[in-house]
C-alpha cells in the first residue's frame, strides 16, 4: 500500500478538490480527510457514518464557587486572560492547569473536556475517516494523529493499494501528523507571492521527514510569471513538477454541485488532473531508492 499525503502551504489551494479527484481515479483506497479544523473532503464523497468517537483533545478549569473565596490569585496570574469574576471562560482555557496548582483553597477543577469527534465512515466500497474539532479546541494535531491511528487499524484488515490523505494547510502540528508514514507528497501550490513563501516553508519542514515530493501548480495561467518562479524554485530545490493546472469555472461549478471535477470530463483542469495522477503512479512504481535520490533535496 502506498501513503500518498496532499497538503498545501495555505488554505484555498485546491487540495481538497485535488485530493477528491485522485481518489476518483484510483481503485482499491482508503481515505482519511487530516483537516480536522476545517474538514470538507465528505461533502464531495458523501459518505455514510459507521461509527463516531468522541475525542478528548485535554483539560479545562472549572472553579467550584462554593470552595472558592474569591482571593483573585487565579485570575491575576492565568496568561490566557481566561478567568473572570471567578468564572472560567471554557473557550479561552487553554487547560494549562497552572491556576488549579496556584489556588490555595483547592477550589478549581480539572477534568477532560470533549474537543471533538472523529468518524468511521463508508462511501462505495472505500473506507473514508475524518473529523470535527469544536471551535475554539486546540490539540488538533493529537486529533489527526487519532484519525490515522483509526485508519491503519482497517488498513492492517484490507488489502488496499493505495491510502490518501487529505492534510491540513500551513506547517503546524496538524501538518506534522498528517505527514508521519507518508510515501509521497503532493505539495500543491498557487502562483502568488504567498503561495511560493508558503510552499518553500512547507518543503523545509518535507525536508525533515526525507518525503519523496512533488509539486502542483493550480491556476498557473494566471500569472505564468510566477508560475516559472515556482516551476524554478521547485527544480532548484530537487523536487518533482507532477504538473500545472488551468483556470477552470467548471471546477467552481463542480464544487456548488458537490461533485468531484473528473465527473466533467470536457474540463480541461480534470484532464491535466489525470495526466498528474498518471505521473504519481509511475514515480510510486519506480523502485523506491530511485524517487527518493530524485525529488529529495539532502
Amino acid at each position: 500500500m502506498k501513503q500518498v499525503v496532499i497538503i498545501s502551504g495555505k488554505g484555498g489551494t485546491g487540495k481538497t478538490t485535488l485530493t477528491a479527484a485522485f481518489i476518483a481515479l484510483s481503485e482499491n483506497k482508503l481515505v482519511a480527510d487530516c483537516d480536522v479544523d476545517a474538514a470538507d473532503l465528505h461533502i464531495l464523497l458523501n459518505p455514510v457514518i459507521h461509527q463516531s468517537h468522541v475525542f478528548i483533545g485535554g483539560k479545562k478549569a472549572k472553579i467550584d464557587p462554593q470552595r472558592c473565596t474569591e482571593c483573585g490569585l487565579c485570575e491575576t496570574y492565568c496568561r490566557f486572560d481566561a478567568i473572570h469574576n471567578f468564572v472560567v471562560d471554557p473557550i479561552a482555557c487553554e487547560g494549562c492547569g497552572f491556576c488549579v496548582r496556584l489556588c490555595p483553597d483547592d477550589a478549581i477543577d480539572f477534568k477532560v473536556a470533549p474537543s471533538g469527534n472523529y468518524y468511521e465512515s463508508v462511501f462505495g466500497d472505500s473506507e473514508f475517516f475524518h473529523a470535527k474539532l469544536i471551535p475554539g479546541e486546540g490539540n488538533s494535531g493529537k486529533l489527526v494523529s487519532q484519525v490515522k491511528k483509526q485508519a491503519e487499524k482497517t488498513m492492517r484488515n484490507n488489502n488496499r493499494e493505495w491510502y490518501f490523505v487529505d492534510g491540513p494547510p500551513g506547517i503546524g502540528c496538524p501538518v506534522n501528523a498528517s505527514l508521519t508514514e507518508a510515501d509521497f507528497v503532493v505539495a500543491v501550490t498557487e502562483p502568488t507571492i504567498s503561495g511560493l513563501h508558503d510552499l518553500e516553508r512547507l518543503i523545509k519542514l518535507i525536508e525533515r521527514f526525507k518525503i519523496p515530493t512533488g509539486v502542483v501548480i493550480n491556476k498557473h495561467d494566471l500569472n505564468q510569471e510566477m508560475t516559472q518562479r515556482i516551476e524554478r524554485y521547485a527544480i532548484k530545490s530537487g523536487l518533482t513538477v507532477l504538473g500545472t493546472i488551468p483556470f477552470d469555472e467548471q471546477v467552481v461549478k463542480s464544487l456548488l454541485q458537490k461533485k468531484i471535477i473528473t465527473e466533467f470530463p470536457d474540463s480541461i483542469a480534470a484532464r491535466e488532473i489525470k495526466t498528474i495522477w498518471t505521473s504519481i503512479q509511475l514515480l510510486l512504481d519506480e523502485p523506491k531508492r530511485s524517487y527518493t535520490d530524485k525529488n529529495i533535496k539532502n
